[in-house]
Order: structure tokens, then sequence, then C-alpha cells
């Protein structure tokens, strides 16, 4: 500002100093409820007593192989043809709060989304089925918070994916219409023979899958991904039986019922009833 004389005068602005505060309070109050958004987005999880006691001594689980599944087909295959036994406990679970995942208070593990299952003869055999949407921001969390309680020493890892068939991506029409199929990708330390041939380029494994994979490979965990491509949605028996080959490779570290009986996998199969689309 200038007078009269010429003398040049700083401008004092009220509005502007408030406008500063203003921006001081919002950046605060931004600051406040990103912190609060990130409590509210991390992975958590539950082990029972046992579990928790031995963890809180600093000892992990040992296993010898970490089976996951990824999936409705993928979890329910497990639940049809290896959780049907009375061979499992349920020993723990993940709570996971994001966009599409509203863990309810008070769930117990076997209603959760994401349960862990320890072998009651074979302890070292450890099973997590996974239902519940994790997004993006909380993968890396998920993975590390569950392999950091778990000894990596002559770990094992069988990871089986659902997918859909239209983010196959092939020149050939005539293979993804023989859906469903499997299709694998493993880390460098993984020494034995996958199931099914090796997903081919460009396709590309996504999501918790991916983080695993990823994981794995740089601690040097033997890992196979069997990803299954399915033109159905829910789940499926025939989609389901196609995970069987890669359970029988696991003979040694599960017992897999062959042959589970209907009443067993109707309540795994979603079906929906066909109407008529005429008038009576």
């Amino acid at each position: 500002m200038a007078t009269f004389f010429g003398e040049v005068l700083s401008a004092y602005s009220r509005a502007v100093e408030e406008d500063d505060d203003d921006d001081i309070e919002e950046n605060e109050e931004d600051e406040q409820i990103r912190r609060e958004l990130e409590e509210k987005r991390e992975v958590h999880l539950h082990w029972s007593a046992e579990v928790s006691e031995s963890l809180r001594s600093g000892n992990k689980l040992q296993c010898s192989d970490f089976i996951l599944a990824v999936g409705h087909n993928a979890a329910s295959v497990l639940s049809a043809y290896v959780l049907t036994s009375s061979n499992w406990d349920a020993v723990g679970h993940a709570s996971v709060w994001n966009e599409r995942s509203r863990p309810v208070t008070g769930q117990t593990s076997e209603e959760s989304a994401c349960v862990f299952y320890r072998h009651k003869d074979n302890p070292s055999v450890l099973i997590c089925q996974v239902l519940c949407y994790i997004a993006e921001d909380q993968l890396f969390q998920w993975t590390e918070k569950v392999f950091d309680c778990l000894s990596h020493r002559e770990l094992n890892v069988t990871v089986l994916s659902d997918s859909s068939v239209a983010d196959y991506k092939t020149a050939d029409y005539l293979c993804t219409s023989s859906a469903p199929f499997l299709r694998s990708l493993h880390t460098g330390t993984f020494s034995g023979q996958p199931v099914c041939q090796s997903l081919e380029q460009p396709n590309i494994i996504t999501g918790l899958p991916a983080a695993v994979l990823n994981h794995c490979q740089v601690h040097r965990i033997a890992t196979v991904v069997y990803q299954c491509y399915s033109d159905v949605i829910g789940p499926d028996s025939v989609t389901m039986e196609t995970y069987k080959p890669a359970l029988t490779k696991l003979g040694k570290s599960i017992k897999l019922d062959s042959s589970p009986s209907t009443d067993v996998l109707r309540k795994f199969v979603k079906t929906t009833d066909i109407q008529s689309n005429l008038y009576i």
C-alpha cells in the first residue's frame, strides 16, 4: 500500500489470516479423518487362546503346508472335500473393513469370511478360506501379518484362486470355451510339478494370490498358485471339480474325500430356479 508521501506500507488483510487459520483447521481435521480411516482399514488377526499364547511367547506356528483358498469355488471345494471331516479346528480368523467388506460385531470365527483351520492330528497343516474382499491397500498388510505368524522353514504354500474366464486373454477362442480350466504360477523355490500348464502371457494374477506369490518369492518360500478360470459366477460343482487335481497333489498332507455326498455338495453349490417366460 502506498501513502500520499510515497511510503510503502505492508497491507494488512484480516481475510487472508482467517483463511490461513481455516486451512490449518481443515488440514488438522483431514489428518484426523485420515488417521481414523487408516485405523479402521487395518487388518486384524484373531487367534484362538492356544495359538495366541504361543505367539506371545515368541513361537511361530510350525507349518509345513499352508493352503489358501480365495473365492467361493476355491473355498467351497475345501469345505466339501476336506473340511467336512471332524479332523479340523477353527483356530482363528481375520477381520477386514473396506468399501465392500463390513465385519459384523460379535461375529464368531466360523461365521467370518476369512477363517483359519488347523488339522487336529497334523497341526503343521493350516488352511485359510477367504471369501471377503480385501482392498488393494490391505493386501500387503494381510500378507505380512499372516506370514509373520508362520515359521518359514520347510513351508510349502498352495493357493487356489477363482477367476472369470472373461479375464483370460488368448487368441484361441476354443480354449476359453472349454472353461473351467486351471493355470498355474509358482515361485523360483517351488520344486514340485504343477498339475496344469503355466499361465500364459499376457495374463496376470491379481489381488491376494498375487500378493502372496510376491511375498513368497521375496522370502524364498515354495509356493504355487492354481487359478481356475470359470464362466460361472457362483459356486458350481463342475468348477469345484476342476480344483481336485491340485488337492490330490496334497494327498500326503490332507485327506481328500473323493466323493462327498449330494447333501454336502448341495450346501455349497449355488442353484437358481429356472422360470418360464410364458404367461399362464
